[in-house]
């Protein structure tokens, strides 16, 4: 796991977005895993900047995304689907159906999540996966007690999830899905490069358990430390509460420029 200190979040998401023109361009039919919330905005920004500047294409590339609330009407504005398309999809050049995100709406849940596992599989694996991580350490909507071998399936969300996410709802908690369709612990670990981007003191003891913890269920984003390419990225508050942050630093200051991340 290699940990980024940045000076601040745009900082980071410039080289989140710098690691994924380097494979697109490298591999232009590259399978990136999306996630959507507040944290990878500013890699979402930077790469929408470089395709209008004719830096980047994505017409050959390929998305999945993380996860999908269940029962919201395909038409909300903050359904996963219509919120990555607004944050990112619709703002470069994918093709009109290189994109695909779990089915809120599904009849059969059970058989959808073993179809969304079987399409990535289809698609060659994901390349490159973006995460978040939530203040109770869940990537995806892996909460806190997620089996670490987990696969696409749905959850419940936890009150404190709810609560956070209530931002997006008008600022009501009763109107955030009380169930979500998310990739499992086990899903997002088998993507091949993990790129996890986080800011704000209210992700500090996530990060410091996600990067100095045990790994435990209880913290379901530790499972990333068994991972063997994960860059973690993050602002100087983020990493407020990390032990080892002057190491970091070093590190990465010292870091080959061959190596890229």
């Amino acid at each position: 796991m290699e940990i980024v200190i940045c000076p601040d979040a745009a900082a980071a998401g410039t080289l989140g977005a710098e690691a994924i023109v380097t494979l697109v361009k490298g591999k232009p039919d590259a399978v990136l895993g999306l996630a959507t919330g507040s944290s990878p905005l500013a890699i979402y920004d930077e790469l929408a900047a470089r395709h209008d500047a004719g830096q980047v294409s994505f017409a050959q590339a390929r998305g999945f995304t993380l996860d999908e609330y269940v029962g919201l009407p395909a038409e909300h504005p903050e359904t996963y689907h219509n919120v990555i398309r607004r944050d990112f999809v619709n703002r470069v050049d994918f093709g009109a159906d290189a994109v695909h995100g779990p089915d809120g709406l599904a009849t059969d849940i059970p058989a959808f999540c073993a179809s969304y596992e079987a399409a990535i599989a289809a698609a060659g694996g994901v390349d490159l996966q973006i995460l978040g991580i939530g203040t109770d350490g869940h990537i995806g909507f892996n909460e806190p007690g997620s089996s670490l071998a987990s696969r696409t399936r749905i959850k419940t969300l936890t009150r404190q999830t709810r609560v956070d996410n209530a931002r997006f709802f008008d600022g009501d908690i009763d109107q955030v899905p009380t169930h979500c369709i998310t990739q499992g612990l086990g899903t997002i670990m088998a993507a091949r490069h993990v790129v996890l981007v986080a800011s704000g003191t209210a992700k500090a003891e996530a990060v410091h358990q996600l990067a100095e913890g045990s790994v435990s269920a209880l913290w379901p984003a530790t499972i990333l430390q068994h991972h063997p390419h994960v860059t973690v990225l993050l602002d100087e508050a983020a990493a407020s509460r990390l032990q080892l942050g002057s190491y970091y630093r070093e590190t990465y200051a010292a870091k080959p420029a061959w190596q890229g991340l």
